[in-house]
């Protein structure tokens, strides 16, 4: 069986697993107050809560 003579360098690595991480969705989960779609660990741009918290209030825009 091949072996390697030398040790990847870390941007032929980079470059090899960036390949995956674009093909992926970005998840999303429903948020516990609204129930919107939204990213996880983040804060829910629909009505603006964060663990439970109100981080900034949202109004209706035009």
């Amino acid at each position: 069986m091949g072996v390697p003579k030398r040790k990847p360098s870390r941007s032929r690595q980079r470059m090899r697993r960036a390949y995956n991480s674009v093909m992926r969705l970005p998840q999303l989960n429903p948020c516990p107050q609204c129930g919107e779609p939204t990213r996880p660990h983040r804060v829910c741009p629909a009505c603006g809560y964060y663990k439970g918290r109100q981080i900034f209030s949202v109004t209706a825009g035009d």
